[in-house]
This record gives structure tokens, C-alpha cells and sequence, in this order.
């Protein structure tokens, strides 16, 4: 008997086929080449998250690598020089810094500790 799961990992959603094998059903320990069939499902992914990218705009400082903000270093408002550390985001259990391109007031912050990025995706802006 075949069941379907939902399963969600990072944000991302993912359906699961599970085959419920008894043991009247097991003839070998490994099935005989060719006689598994694996099938796919599509995926419907929400059109707007987070961790969705976004096209840069100067002043836009943007995510490096994808990865988990794990934390935001500064504020609105606050004055930044080239070089300050703006974001650190971890990835695969290490934490890389995202540095400020140039100097200037922070106008936005469109991430928080925690969330989710992609590679490319907008995390704040410089003005």
C-alpha cells in the first residue's frame, strides 16, 4: 500500500511516496534489476516567500551563498562605512560574513535571524 507525505525541509515543499512493505510482500533482500519504478510528482511552490530572490538595485547588498541569516549586524538608519559587517549567514556550519560595498545610511532590511536565503537574494539597502 502506497501513501503520500508532505514533507517540508528549509521551506521548500516536498511530496513523499511511501510504499508500506509487510512482510507477506518481501521476496529478496534486493529487488531485481529493472523492477523498480520510481515516479515524480510536481511541486508547487509558493510564489512568494522570504527566501525568494529578487532583482538588485544599486544600494542593494545581496546574499553571496544561500544559507541561514544568523544574525543581522546593524539597523535602520544606521550609518555604514565599506567594509562593516553587515550579515553573517551560515551555511553547511559555517558563518561568512556579507561586508558593506560602500558606505551610506541602511534605507531597508528585508531580512531577520533566522530566515532563509538564496544566493542573489536582497538583504538590505545602502543609500
Amino acid at each position: 500500500m502506497e501513501k503520500k507525505f508532505r514533507i517540508t525541509i528549509e521551506g521548500k515543499q516536498y511530496i513523499v511516496a511511501v510504499e508500506d512493505l509487510s512482510i507477506e510482500d518481501v521476496q529478496t533482500l534486493y529487488p531485481s534489476p529493472g523492477s523498480m519504478h520510481v515516479t515524480t510528482t510536481p511541486v508547487v511552490h509558493p510564489t512568494t516567500t522570504a527566501a525568494t530572490p529578487v532583482t538588485a538595485t544599486p544600494g542593494d547588498e545581496i546574499a553571496p551563498l544561500g544559507g541561514v541569516v544568523q544574525e543581522v549586524h546593524v539597523s535602520v538608519g544606521q550609518e555604514v562605512n565599506k567594509g562593516d559587517k553587515l550579515i553573517s549567514l551560515e551555511a553547511m556550519k559555517m558563518v561568512t560574513p556579507v561586508l558593506a560595498k560602500h558606505g551610506g545610511k541602511i534605507t531597508n532590511i528585508v531580512v531577520k535571524a533566522g530566515d532563509p536565503v538564496d544566493a542573489g537574494q536582497v538583504l538590505l539597502t545602502i543609500g
